[in-house]
């Protein structure tokens, strides 16, 4: 999750502007991504990916992370955490719409890889306030917005870390792994 120094993941209409990515880190991410087998967004994430990823590929000024990316994006499953959503129109995903901690725990126990959220701060903080989330990874941006969607809000209760690695990129950013201790 992409976040700014003051703690913001999107600005106050949404806005992601500010994000920073170069190769560096879209081949960091990549490395991560190989290493998971399932995707989770919330409902406003996914349908942008969707818009996105499915074709990006085919695209003629496709780059290196698009095709990956988008070969990676068509061959996972993934998790929609919304109450709006049909998913029987939807390739291989699962739409979430009530008992989130029971059906996110049998995903968690049949996948043979890792689950990664991909932006999505209000299915972040209702993961973490199930205690469902085992790892962050927060690529924090050389920027301050002072207003904005707060990366972390209404989260019930205290989740102590253990920072795992950093990296420092050459534009900034700073990539922070985290586990739960």
């Amino acid at each position: 999750m992409h976040t700014t120094v003051d703690g913001f993941a999107a600005g106050p209409n949404g806005e992601m502007d500010w994000i920073i990515v170069d190769e560096d880190i879209f081949d960091f991410v990549g490395d991560r991504t190989n290493q998971s087998d399932t995707a989770l967004y919330g409902r406003v994430t996914y349908e942008m990916m969707e818009a996105y990823w499915p074709t990006a590929a085919e695209n003629p000024s496709a780059t290196k992370h698009d095709i990956n990316h988008s070969r990676w994006y068509n061959k996972i499953s993934k998790i929609v955490l919304s109450k709006t959503l049909n998913e029987k129109e939807l390739i291989n995903t699962t739409v979430i719409d009530r008992d989130i901690s029971e059906r996110i725990t049998q995903i968690k126990q049949k996948g043979e890889k890792s689950i990664l959220i991909f932006g999505s701060p209000g299915a972040s903080q209702s993961l973490l306030n199930e205690g469902l989330i085992d790892e962050f990874w927060l690529f924090v941006n050389p920027i301050i917005l002072g207003k904005g969607m707060p990366l972390f809000k209404d989260i019930t209760g205290t989740t102590k870390l253990k920072l795992v690695e950093s990296k420092t990129f050459a534009c900034g950013v700073i990539a922070l792994h985290y586990e739960k201790s």
